[in-house]
């Protein structure tokens, strides 16, 4: 039974970033059920990265308020940003320039977004397990 509540609690998703590779992460539906479920139903998305400080973050097609947002996040956080439309991934030290609706974490390759260059296509999409 767990398992099944785990997975419908826990998405897993892929980000594609262009001329850099593959990384991992999960949406979790109960830090911000709302947006991850918009987000969800929207899937694939795909924006045009842009560089913040330790931040790689793109501009989704989802229109929403904030939702538990926090001023503050830990390294390796997907979060969405009300008041740019965008899904953000902070892969360092760096913090939101305002607050965010954090969604889950990056699993896998967090490493990879410090070379995603300003401009280059990310596309995410849903992980379908092997």
């Amino acid at each position: 039974m767990v398992s099944n509540e785990e997975s419908v609690s826990r998405v897993k998703v892929k980000f594609l970033m262009e001329g850099v590779g593959e990384a991992e992460g999960e949406l979790v539906r109960f830090m911000a059920p709302r947006t991850v479920d918009a987000i969800l139903r929207k899937l694939p998305v795909e924006g045009r990265a842009a560089l913040w400080k330790e931040e790689v973050y793109f501009e989704i097609p989802i229109k929403m308020g904030e939702e538990k947002a926090k001023a503050t996040v830990e390294t390796g956080a997907i979060a969405f940003w009300p008041m740019g439309s965008a899904l953000c991934i902070f892969y360092g030290k760096s913090q939101p320039y305002s607050p965010v609706s954090v969604l889950g974490k990056v699993t896998r390759n967090l490493e990879l977004f410090k070379q995603v260059k300003s401009g280059a296509t990310i596309k995410v999409e849903l992980l379908v397990s092997q």
